[in-house]
């Protein structure tokens, strides 16, 4: 029987095993990436490079192999259902994109980002940006030598951007991000000359870790964390991770700042939240992953900013805090949403950032590293260009590198073009957030009232059980009923922060 006679099922189920095998093995992955983030010893790096690197070239090899081309030319000319197209779609361009990078590149690049991690840490720490800068060298040519090898014709950034989203073309990020800045600019210097009186200080004070991972662990119950699937730890640089049956959270403390710990938990529970929600039944195939950075974000910000930033919230977590830190207990809601949603005038800090001058941070990273990757931009002048660009679009002007270039992660895992989907994810918040509120009545009240459990319900249905059946935008069509747009993002922050600021 030649491949085209093959029935589809056959080929389907070899497929899928050789699929869960590569899932499997990038899963175990995972689990070593978040241990060298979070518990891992300092001196364990160069074995773990190793492991990562091994696994990451197991997982490629299993992907090129021949065979997985073989099944993938069987299924397209057979017989296939809505979940088995999807699956092929997305194998298949995997598999293409694969193929065109030699193996001895992928374990390059792995070694290079898990050696690369803590030079950035010991790089962060002593404020030496000139200790990175060889390891950032070193990536940025293999990234460039990896986006060349899938598409030499084509920008390398935007080979590089559609890692991270495949189904929203760099034109489009562009014009989103370009939007943001038209329209976000004048709100912020309106509220900069405004002499409304908000409240700034109420989460003053000083605050111990351990109270505040208690606080912590009461807001991820607030919001219905399973801790039967996840754990909360502490981490550099905040981040979730793993699958439908165990998906973790990572936070950070400072003991001078209650409510960056605080939104920064909301924001990893968000990821953390959607990686459970995926089926169970798809482990291991595109139908149990997540769709890709856009969508992942958007859930984050989602409960970050809608929920967690808002004031029905804080009528709602306000007794817990101070019944953690007694010194706050005379902090009306009013005044802890005010500070939750202060605009600063001075903060060099995208993690810290708040809701509307975050996107410039987001701005800023994109414009550097696509001149970066297109050899625009020599390393040696990021720290310089950086605070240039801090400069003009913030107003203020980094005095160390260690809050300046040296403050993210992402570059030391040679992650670029992972930035802007932070900007398109929280555009995508919006719009699910106003669809939701659409169906479901007042989400505000459902905030206030500690009931979660029709929104993750909406999410779940319209978004989480989908894994990656669907495109982006068709999620988006689907979920929301709409084409992916800026609109409710700016129609909402208008809204939001011209009460706050009288504007």
């Amino acid at each position: 029987m030649s491949t085209d006679q093959v029935p589809a099922d056959e080929p389907y189920e070899q497929l899928t095993a050789r699929v869960e095998r590569i899932a499997n093995v990038g899963n175990a992955a995972g689990v070593l990436q978040w241990d060298q983030e979070v518990m891992m010893p300092e001196g364990g790096t160069p074995a773990r490079a190793q492991q990562l690197s091994a696994l990451s070239a197991i997982s490629h090899e299993l992907l090129t192999d021949e065979e997985t081309g073989e099944l993938l030319e069987a299924l397209e000319t057979g017989d296939l259902d809505e979940e088995q197209t999807a699956v092929v779609r997305e194998v298949r361009r995997r598999y293409d994109r694969a193929t065109k990078v030699p193996e001895e590149l992928v374990t390059e690049i792995t070694e290079t980002a898990s050696n690369a991690h803590p030079v950035w840490v010991e790089a962060k720490a002593e404020d030496d940006f000139e200790q990175f800068a060889p390891t950032l060298e070193k990536l940025v040519e293999l990234k460039r030598e990896y986006a060349a090898h899938i598409d030499p014709d084509e920008d390398p950034y935007a080979v590089l951007f559609a890692d991270y989203e495949p189904y929203i073309d760099l034109e489009t990020a562009e014009r989103v991000l370009t939007r943001l800045r038209e329209e976000l600019v004048p709100l912020i210097d309106a509220i900069g000359e405004t002499d409304a009186d908000l409240e700034t200080d109420a989460f003053a004070g000083t605050f111990d870790d351990e109270t505040q991972e208690e606080l912590c662990r009461d807001v991820l119950d607030t919001l219905g964390y399973d801790w039967d699937h996840g754990r909360l730890d502490t981490a550099p640089h905040p981040f979730s991770t793993g699958t439908q049956f165990d998906a973790r959270v990572t936070t950070r403390f400072d003991e001078s700042d209650l409510l960056g710990s605080i939104t920064s938990t909301i924001h990893e529970f968000g990821h953390a939240n959607y990686t459970l929600g995926l089926p169970a039944e798809g482990y291991g195939t595109p139908l149990g992953e997540a769709r890709d950075l856009t969508v992942h974000e958007s859930q984050s910000r989602l409960w970050e900013n809608h929920i967690g930033r808002s004031q029905a919230f804080w009528e709602r977590f306000l007794p817990a805090v101070t019944e953690r830190f007694p010194a706050l207990e005379g902090v009306s809601p009013r005044a802890a949403y005010e500070s939750a949603n202060q605009v600063y005038d001075d903060n060099l800090i995208r993690v810290e950032a708040d809701e509307l001058t975050y996107h410039l941070h987001i701005v800023i990273r994109f414009e550097i590293e696509r001149d970066l990757i297109s050899g625009d931009l020599e390393v040696a002048d990021v720290p310089e260009v950086w605070n240039e660009k801090y400069e003009s679009y913030l107003g203020v002007r980094p005095e160390t590198d260690a809050e300046g270039c040296l403050q993210d992660i992402h570059w030391s895992h040679g992650s670029f073009g992972y930035f802007p989907t932070y900007s398109l994810g929280s555009v995508l918040a919006a719009q699910l957030y106003a669809a939701a509120q659409a169906d479901l009545g007042d989400l505000e009240e459902h905030t206030r009232n500690g009931e979660f459990d029709d929104l993750n319900g909406w999410l779940r249905e319209r978004v989480h059980r989908h894994g990656k059946r669907y495109t982006t935008p068709d999620l988006i069509q689907r979920a929301s009923g709409e084409t992916y747009s800026a609109d409710d993002f700016l129609e909402y922050v208008q809204t939001k922060y011209g009460e706050l600021y009288d504007l």
